[in-house]
């Protein structure tokens, strides 16, 4: 595919010339089978913000706007659900400030596991 030239398709010509050049980068991805090449699950954790937000019809100020980013319960609600920790017992434990659960940015780290990129070859 690479090595052909295309009469009268000077644009496609470049295009897979950029596409030669970069050929390893492009490939890189599948070094890493554990990440997807699809940003799906990004989207469904929005998709629930976005409905809530389309039916109610926005806010109307910018302190509406600020209550409810302030508040967006589901999404802290979604965090805790993916770590595998109690919404509610992570609600209490800030009102009550026990430190019975830590903050969450700590259990994420804790739970993730670093990817070591290897130079392509």
């Amino acid at each position: 595919m690479f090595g052909r030239c295309y009469l009268h398709h000077a644009t496609l010509n470049i295009v897979l010339n950029q596409m030669f050049t970069r050929k390893a980068e492009l490939l890189l991805g599948l070094d890493f089978p554990q990440v997807p090449l699809h940003n799906n699950a990004a989207e469904t954790d929005l998709r629930e913000y976005v409905t809530r937000r389309k039916i109610s019809g926005g806010t109307r100020s910018d302190a509406g706007r600020g209550a409810r980013d302030t508040f967006v319960g589901f999404g802290l609600k979604k965090t805790c659900r993916k770590l595998g920790v109690s919404f509610w017992q992570f609600l209490l434990s800030r009102l009550r400030a026990d430190g019975q659960i830590p903050p969450l940015p700590d259990v994420i780290r804790s739970k993730s596991t670093p990817v070591q990129v290897v130079p392509a070859t």
